[in-house]
């Protein structure tokens, strides 16, 4: 049987792997101040903790930008909104790269988050709308592999050019590569329309689902939890693990190769056993955080459970997302872009909090207690909308075995398929 995409079926369409070639991009740049931040601290003339608001300025961005720039971009072509954001992102990067100024980096931080807010709000849709319902979760996690994979490559690398040409270096090449992408995303995308027939209106309708609200809080206290360990996980190797700071980049490929992992495993278990998947994957990612507290203080420790908080973090991920893009129906754009704040709303808190617990007695072991604590939160929503759905698919059995119920006993209800 052919897809939306008229691929075969199993397989994913083009468009999907384009797009995560563009996540790609934009997941480098926002992570990649991780292995930096020493640099651009000594250089801007600040302190690491104070530079780590690089990072909170991003994703403050993104929780801002993303459902805005939706809104702003639902009537334009799609392929024009894509190669729009990616230009706006290059011209950031340049902007950053040329300034002295703590203030003008970090302006332009919040710049390119806006640009990749609108691209990821707009490229979800694009992919889980040509993947087809039944390929939604692994179209997303084919998407957000772009993202893990920056982990692996793109973080790594950042951080290791960025030993020999100064954090400058990779923004540079980020803007060059931006402007690359934006013309592979043109070439390829197709030359189709937002759809003009859901008006704003609908999208704002589509907000009202309480499961949508409890999936954007497991969202927001998952992601918020792991980046507030893994925003100060260099001095953390350093001063406290006893690693040298050439290895620092081997590790974040062995966090990037966790992350990566983990977006598969969900990708591929979150269509069959959503609840369980990410039930699972939260317990295991607040028991490695904790477990990183004492433990950090042995270098072969402290890497095994970098790697597991990534692995089991990001299994999360594509699962809360394709279940947000689900229960939005037929107006899945702010919605998508609503997922992407949630993201980087828990980016934000949890690197504020990470900062703040870094100043204190706590020390190097003060973000992954706020990420411990963090993680273990998100079972709340989590198990929460494991009880609502289970609620909801016992009054659809009951709606079978009633012989009123007519037509319903024969009916796949969109409840029974997002358990």
């Amino acid at each position: 049987m052919a897809s939306v995409a008229g691929t075969r079926e199993g397989k994913l369409p083009f468009v999907v792997w384009v797009l995560a070639a563009g996540t790609f991009l934009m997941g480098t740049t926002e992570f990649v101040i991780a292995g930096l931040l020493p640099q651009i601290a000594g250089d801007l003339g600040t302190s690491v903790s104070h530079a780590g608001l690089l990072i909170t300025a991003f994703a403050i961005g993104m929780i801002v930008g993303g459902p805005t720039m939706a809104l702003a971009t639902l009537r334009l072509p799609r392929r024009l909104t894509l190669v729009a954001a990616l230009a706006v992102f290059a011209l950031g990067h340049v902007l950053a790269a040329l300034s002295s100024s703590f203030g003008i980096v970090l302006a332009a931080r919040v710049m390119t988050a806006l640009a990749t807010g609108a691209f990821w709000a707009v490229g979800f849709v694009i992919a889980t709308a040509a993947a087809g319902p039944c390929r939604a979760t692994r179209a997303v996690g084919v998407m957000m592999g772009g993202l893990t994979l920056a982990n692996v490559v793109g973080v790594p690398t950042g951080s290791f050019v960025g030993e020999y040409t100064g954090w400058r270096g990779p923004f540079w090449a980020l803007a060059v590569l931006a402007g690359l992408a934006a013309v592979f995303v043109g070439r390829f995308i197709p030359a189709g329309k937002q759809q003009a027939g859901v008006p704003v209106r609908a999208e704002v309708r589509a907000l009202r689902q309480g499961r949508l609200w409890l999936a954007l809080a497991a969202a927001v206290l998952i992601m918020g939890g792991v980046l507030a360990t893994y925003t100060y996980i260099t001095p953390l190797l350093t001063d406290r693990a006893g690693i040298p700071a050439w290895a620092v980049p081997l590790v974040l490929i062995v966090f990037g190769l966790g992350a990566l992992g983990g977006t598969a495993i969900g990708g591929r278990l979150g269509d069959r056993r959503p609840m369980a998947t990410t039930i699972t994957a939260a317990a295991v990612t607040a028991l490695a955080l904790c477990l990183l507290i004492p433990l950090s203080t042995g270098p072969v420790t402290a890497v095994a459970l970098v790697f597991l908080m990534a692995l089991a973090g990001f299994t999360v991920n594509p699962v809360v997302t394709a279940l947000a893009v689900r229960f939005a129906g037929d107006a899945p754009t702010l919605t998508s872009a609503l997922t992407t704040s949630a993201y980087n709303t828990g980016i934000a808190a949890g690197t504020a909090l990470a900062g703040t617990a870094l100043d204190t007695s706590l020390g190097l072991t003060g973000p992954a207690l706020v990420g411990a604590v963090s993680a273990a939160l998100t079972l709340l929503p989590l198990t929460a909308l494991a009880l609502t759905g289970t609620r909801r698919q016992a009054r659809i059995v009951a709606q079978r075995t009633d012989p009123a119920a007519g037509v319903l006993g024969n009916e796949r209800t969109p409840a029974s398929s997002s358990r």
